[in-house]
């Protein structure tokens, strides 16, 4: 079980040991009371299948003893036991650089340095090192929305191309590679928005990025009405709800919107705000956990594949 995306630059992490039924509480409890975009918790079932490992991420450093106290109803004298420590920010990114595999969509390959030989002739290769922003690929909604992409250009191939919440830039470089077209993408979080112009740098395809600092679509690249034929937003249900009037416009008439970090439970609530905006679920996908939706306007949805 996992829920919630890494913050961009986490620095503390809270490690606890428990059943299935706390750790479910707890990531309900964490998710509903902190920030989605400074905090994230992870639950993992042990291998001897009764014991749970949760994680939860901050990106500053938390209250330990009101954290304690938050999660004491559920777990009794065992709050105590949770374990609170500092991350130092050259372990994190070693450690996603040893957990990121090439990663196949289509022609689409996403790999680090180190799994260079791995591309095949035929392949569009995207190089990306893992950094202190999300998105490295092999996260199961990256996947979902790089399928979502390739299954787009089958149809047709559009022109104009938003990434809402690029983290390292992956949607919007594999988009301007597989389509050889401007892509606008943008972040919250300025050191996301400069690793992500730097691997659009790297790969050769700064010439067709423009990126912009902002949370949502509060900047002139993003404010284009009508717009867009393809838009990614791939953040956390929460915020994805808030955006569904601003996204909603952005999207051209016949455009496609994407939007991912979802786990089952959240994709009722997304499903009817973005509904009230006239939108329908053309596909839904389920990688790793994580929900990815493609949405049209109008129409008869047809039945959820």
């Amino acid at each position: 079980m996992l829920e919630g995306l890494p913050p961009h630059r986490p620095t503390h992490v809270l490690r606890l040991d428990t059943n299935e039924r706390a750790a479910r509480a707890m990531t309900d409890l964490i998710g509903e009371v902190f920030d989605p975009t400074e905090t994230a918790v992870a639950a993992f079932e042990a291998e001897d299948g009764k014991t749970w490992h949760l994680e939860a991420y901050f990106s500053e450093e938390p209250d330990e003893e009101a954290v304690r106290e938050l999660i004491r109803p559920i777990l009794g004298d065992a709050a105590d036991e949770a374990i609170f420590a500092a991350i130092d920010q050259q372990d994190w990114v070693r450690a996603s650089l040893e957990g990121l595999k090439p990663v196949r969509a289509g022609r689409i390959l996403v790999h680090g340095s180190h799994d260079r030989g791995k591309v095949q002739p035929n392949d569009l290769p995207i190089e990306i090192e893992a950094a202190l922003a999300f998105g490295t690929g092999h996260h199961g909604t990256t996947l979902g929305c790089l399928m979502a992409l390739v299954d787009e250009v089958k149809r047709r191939r559009p022109q104009r191309i938003l990434d809402v919440g690029t983290g390292t830039g992956i949607l919007g470089l594999a988009a301007a590679r597989l389509l050889h077209t401007r892509v606008i993408a943008g972040d919250l979080d300025p050191e996301a928005v400069a690793t992500a112009r730097t691997n659009a740098a790297f790969n050769g395809l700064a010439n067709l990025m423009a990126f912009y600092e902002a949370p949502g679509l509060r900047h002139p690249l993003a404010r284009v009405a009508r717009g867009y034929d393809l838009v990614f937003a791939n953040i956390l249900a929460r915020p994805l709800r808030g955006l569904a009037p601003s996204l909603a416009r952005a999207v051209a008439t016949d455009g496609t919107l994407v939007l991912s970090g979802l786990i089952p439970r959240d994709v009722p609530g997304v499903l009817s705000a973005y509904a009230a905006q006239g939108f329908r679920l053309r596909r839904r996908r389920l990688i790793e956990g994580w929900a990815t939706l493609e949405l049209r306007r109008g129409g008869a949805a047809p039945r959820p594949r």
